[in-house]
This record gives C-alpha cells, sequence and structure tokens, in this order.
C-alpha cells in the first residue's frame, strides 16, 4: 500500500478523486450514450480503513463486475478515504470515484444519497433507462464472486421485483479467547439460520449489508418522496425503512440464498448489544411511525412473539429445572418430549452450517445462554423506544 497522506477536507463541500474523476465522467458519458449502464456499486464508508480495501476488491473480483463504483467517505477520522483513493488508482480495477462527505448529520442515509444524487448528476437526472442496477453494501462486507451475477439472474426473473437482498454470513476465525469463539460461533449460527427461513416473496429488510436494486425501482422511490434513503437523525435502519418505502410503492422484495454477503462479528458482548440495540430499536421506531398496516403487521407479530416465546422458554425452562433438582430430577415426560424437540428442530434448521453448528443447536445451553442475550437486546430496545430520543450524529 502506498503511504501517501490523503488530503484532509479543507471546506464542507464534498470532493471527488482527482485521479479517477475524469474516469468516472468518461465511462458514464458512455453509458449515458447509449442508453445503458447496467451496474453501479455505491459504498457508504464511515472509519473503515481496516475492511474498505477487501470490500472494493470484492467488487473487482466479480464475475460480472460493476460499471462504476462509487465510495461516499463519511464522517470518517480514519484513512478510509486514503485507502480507497490507492484502490481507485489500481490498474484492472473496475472504475471508481470517491467522495468525501464531511460534515454529514443523516448517517448512512445522507451518504447513500449524496452518492445517488451524484450518479443522476452525471447521466442526465433519472436512473430509468440509464442505470439498470444499484448495488449498495456495507464497506465491512465482502462479497461472493458471484454476487452481481446471481443477483441480476434474480431480478432479472420478474418484472415486479424492486430489489435483491443478500444472504447474510458471518466470517469465520475471527475468535481469540474461547469466550469470543462462543460469541462470534452464536452469531454465525444466527445469520445461518436467517438466511435459510427467510421469506422469499415478502423479505422483512434488505439487508444493508448487500442489497441490489433495480434502478427503475429507486427512481420512483425518488419521484414519490424525493429521495430513497429516509434522511433523519433517528432513523437507524435505512435499509428496513427502503424496504418498506419500496412496498409502498408497489415493487417486490427478496432475499436469495446464493447471492452472500459475509460480513464482520461483533467479537464482545458490548459491541453485540449495542449493535443489536441500534438494530432493534430502529427496527421499533419505524413500526411506530408506520403504524399497522398491511406491510408493518408481520414484523410488529413477530417481535411480540419473539419476546412471548423467548420470556415463556426462560421462565419454563427454568421452573422446570428447579423442579427437577427439588425432586431428585423425576421429571415430567411432557418437559421431556419438549426437551428432545428442543433438541432435534434447532439442529435441523441449522443443517446447511455443518455438523458443528447442529451439535451446538442440540447441547441447548449455548443457544439458552444466547436467548437470555437476545431477550435483554429486545426489550431494552422497545424500552428505548418508547422512554429515550435518538441522539444526533456529531
Amino acid at each position: 500500500m502506498s503511504t501517501t497522506t490523503a488530503r484532509r477536507a479543507d471546506s464542507d463541500e464534498p470532493r471527488v478523486s482527482r485521479n479517477r474523476h475524469r474516469r468516472g465522467r468518461v465511462a458514464l458519458s458512455e453509458a449515458a450514450t447509449n442508453d445503458f449502464c447496467d451496474t453501479v456499486a455505491i459504498v457508504p464508508a464511515r472509519n473503515e480503513e481496516i475492511g474498505v480495501f477487501t470490500a472494493l476488491r470484492s467488487l473487482a473480483g466479480q464475475t460480472r463486475p460493476p460499471d462504476l463504483i462509487v465510495v461516499v467517505v463519511n464522517n470518517s477520522t480514519d484513512r478510509t478515504e486514503q485507502f480507497a483513493r490507492e484502490f481507485a488508482a489500481e490498474p484492472g480495477v473496475p472504475h471508481t470515484v470517491v467522495l468525501n462527505l464531511p460534515n454529514n448529520p443523516h448517517k448512512k442515509a445522507g451518504a447513500l444519497n449524496y452518492g445517488i444524487r451524484w450518479l443522476r448528476e452525471n447521466i442526465g437526472g433519472s436512473l430509468t433507462g440509464r442505470v439498470r442496477h444499484v448495488l449498495v453494501m456495507d464497506a465491512d462486507t465482502e462479497l461472493h464472486t458471484r454476487f452481481i451475477e446471481r443477483a441480476c439472474n434474480v431480478i432479472a426473473s420478474d418484472p415486479q421485483l424492486g430489489g435483491v437482498s443478500a444472504a447474510c454470513l458471518g466470517r469465520t476465525n475471527q475468535w481469540r479467547s474461547p469466550w469470543q469463539r462462543y460469541l462470534t460461533g452464536m452469531q454465525i449460527i444466527e445469520y445461518g439460520r436467517a438466511a435459510n427461513s427467510r421469506y422469499r416473496q415478502d423479505v422483512h429488510t434488505m439487508s444493508g449489508a448487500g442489497s441490489f436494486y433495480r434502478g427503475e425501482a429507486l427512481q420512483s422511490l425518488l419521484d414519490w418522496r424525493g429521495e430513497v434513503f429516509w434522511e433523519d437523525h433517528s432513523n437507524l435502519v435505512e435499509d428496513y425503512e427502503t424496504t418498506l418505502a419500496l412496498k409502498e410503492s408497489g415493487w417486490k422484495v427478496t432475499a436469495n440464498q446464493m447471492c452472500i454477503a459475509y460480513t464482520d462479528l461483533m467479537p464482545t458482548l458490548r459491541e453485540l448489544i449495542q449493535q443489536r440495540e441500534r438494530w432493534s430499536r430502529g427496527t421499533v421506531d419505524t413500526l411506530r411511525g408506520r403504524g399497522l398496516t398491511r406491510f408493518t403487521w408481520h414484523s410488529i407479530a413477530t417481535i411480540v412473539m419473539v419476546l412471548l416465546c423467548s420470556a415463556y422458554v426462560l421462565g419454563f425452562g427454568s421452573m422446570q429445572i428447579a423442579m427437577a433438582v427439588a425432586h431428585g430430577f423425576a421429571v415430567d415426560p411432557v418437559f421431556l418430549v419438549l426437551i428432545a424437540f428442543w433438541v432435534v428442530y434447532p439442529a435441523l434448521r441449522v443443517h446447511s452450517l455443518g455438523w458443528k453448528a447442529m451439535l451446538v443447536e442440540a447441547l441447548l445451553l449455548p443457544e439458552l445462554v444466547y436467548t437470555v442475550v437476545r431477550t435483554y437486546w429486545l426489550f431494552s430496545s422497545v424500552l428505548k423506544s418508547y422512554f429515550t430520543r435518538v441522539s444526533a450524529w456529531k
């Protein structure tokens, strides 16, 4: 890597990479002339100097690489911009433009919208007819080499599909202690289980780690409300809010198990709870704002059922264990049947992750401990949604 120090922004105006800006304009000009640009990738990056190279190289290594990569360096204080520029200068990579957005109060949504605005200005104003697909991915994410190829095939299968969400899997070998091995292992199982059980035609959330949109669908949101991602400092889950907006505007969204995005896992309990509270609290905030509709009822029911089931499992399980200890482990046969079910069913749900994951789920205790943690962040997220305010991004 080059050791050249990136120039800091000397004004509030966003800047573009000088050595690649001209090439980016040429590529867009040619695409506009031909009335076609197949795929543009937009990568918001805030303090991602560790992962941005991996993310961008996973785009360059696609079997169907994007025509253009737009990196939006978003309120960063580290070397993210420098590393993105170094990637942009590498020979053989897709045309890459680096934008710097140093004073963005609207978090990831603001960065994504800025990238989309820049793109529209450079293609003539409308995505429809000029940009067929827009890929949005996090800068700490690595895409499978056939992600774009597979997503193109899925979205082409139905003209009403507005977007294809990635199936997120956690990166392995990120632990340094037995506790981290347990914590990251349970997250791997959680991601894998979610990828196997997502509704194909009514996916809950287009994943922020990797989402593949039809350009026409994003343009319809722009025509409807003036922006794709809702700019509000209290919007913690721009991916979920945009998923609802797409559904409300008449588009279908889906997920595909073959469109894989590998994402970082939280190595400590504190970081895990902070991440999940942000996701869960943001979801509750969005649902409260939307109210009960045909697009939100399933999510509302799911949250309620998860909370009730977690409380039931923890309460009933604790009671049965206490009774077993008090009566010399003379356990009720009904409880034994439930135990057998809890051993077999969770193990079968993660069979695609291999025998180790199945064994962990069959042991019950690891999942029970993780359920306690999950119940905590769900309850705390609901309480915070009702009783605390989201702080602005400084």
